[in-house]
């Protein structure tokens, strides 16, 4: 079978604006727990999009680890490509696909490092093992091979066995504020529902209906 015989149908219940919480949030909430629920691997990972200051785009998966009215929170090395773009241009996009549930969820928005504290709050809460791989690895940047990073992960469990990591100043986290979020949902015929929420200058949200 080639990639163009490739067909999945859609056949869940879709999206009706009338019906919908006007808080795209609370929207995004229930549909983050039904994923949950539902035993989608991984339901917190997100395809992360950036873009350079020459326009370059480049996308990535990353795990989403809190949101709120606020926005959108992840952690990453500072250093690594995703973070150099994000210092020259502090705009970005997310992209969560829950395939088992027909749905997709677009966001979009500006982006800022979150406080010290709240980093070093979940730097703290991380497994031992993932602080030491987050002090071992200059992420993005070319190495000579696995053993190097194998070695130096060998030398920092020897250096904090008896003593907590300290967060490096290079790790911590980001916040995509969100100026747009769009859900998906998939219907037949490809005739797919797109309801798009934008928040407006009063902090309300606006919804429109997206032709698929």
């Amino acid at each position: 079978m080639s990639i163009a015989d490739l067909r999945q149908e859609y056949s869940r219940q879709g999206l009706n604006e009338a019906e919908v919480d006007p808080n795209p949030l609370a929207l995004f909430d229930t549909w983050l727990a039904d994923a949950i629920r539902a035993q989608v691997y991984e339901p917190n990972a997100m395809t992360l999009a950036t873009v350079s200051a020459e326009g370059r785009p480049a996308a990535r998966m990353v795990l989403l680890k809190g949101f709120d009215a606020a926005g959108f929170v992840f952690y990453t090395n500072y250093t690594s490509r995703k973070g150099q773009e994000l210092a020259q241009t502090p705009w970005a996009a997310l992209v969560f696909w829950w395939g088992e549930l027909e749905r997709q969820v677009r966001i979009e928005g500006p982006v800022t490092p979150v406080p010290a504290t709240e980093s070093d709050a979940y730097f703290a809460s991380r497994p031992w093992g993932s602080r030491l791989g987050a002090l071992a690895s200059p992420q993005s940047r070319i190495i000579n091979s696995r053993r190097q990073l194998e070695q130096r992960l060998a030398e920092l469990q020897a250096e904090y066995a008896q003593r907590d990591p300290p967060r490096p100043a290079h790790w911590g986290g980001y916040r995509l504020a969100p100026l747009s979020i769009e859900f998906w949902k998939g219907r037949p015929n490809r005739l797919h529902d797109r309801l798009r929420y934008q928040r407006q200058d009063d902090g309300s949200w606006r919804i429109d209906r997206l032709a698929p």
